[in-house]
């Protein structure tokens, strides 16, 4: 198992979770792994932290670094947010945010060679009282056999 996070406060609370997994604390975007290095990738809450106009290059890079076979699930915000946009108190941090439409995803993943599974929607909720229930759409995705 191997994580990678851009904050080292999330990566020391991993560590703490998961002890004997290997982390990384880099930028998803720079990151090196070789060729087929893992037989699944799990990204719940971060594509949309990314530039999007990055997002189809993440893929192309999830499709590399997954061994034929290999599995993504992900999620995305629930709608497309034009440009990006920045929230200064998010919680206490600066958060950027930048997002396309679940359509979009879709042809990325084709571009990319994997075939969607399933798509479906994760609730959730921040911890304050008064917040309102967030949803984010998930794409559960197979890459193809001879990429």
């Amino acid at each position: 198992l191997t994580g990678i996070d851009i904050s080292s406060s999330m990566i020391a609370l991993a560590k703490k979770n998961v002890p004997t997994a290997k982390f990384v604390i880099a930028d998803v975007m720079e990151t090196q792994f070789p060729a087929c290095s893992f037989d699944a990738i799990v990204s719940f809450y971060a594509i949309f932290h990314i530039p999007r106009q990055e997002h189809l290059n993440l893929f192309r890079r999830f499709a590399q670094w997954l061994r034929p076979s290999g599995l993504l699930l992900f999620t995305i915000a629930k709608q497309d947010d034009g440009a990006g946009y920045t929230e200064d108190d998010f919680f206490g941090e600066t958060m950027y945010w930048s997002n396309f439409g679940p359509s979009t995803y879709e042809k990325f993943l084709t571009e990319t060679g994997f075939q969607i599974e399933q798509e479906g929607i994760v609730g959730g909720g921040y911890e304050s009282a008064d917040a309102l229930e967030e949803i984010h759409p998930f794409f559960f995705a197979v890459k193809g056999e001879g990429l």
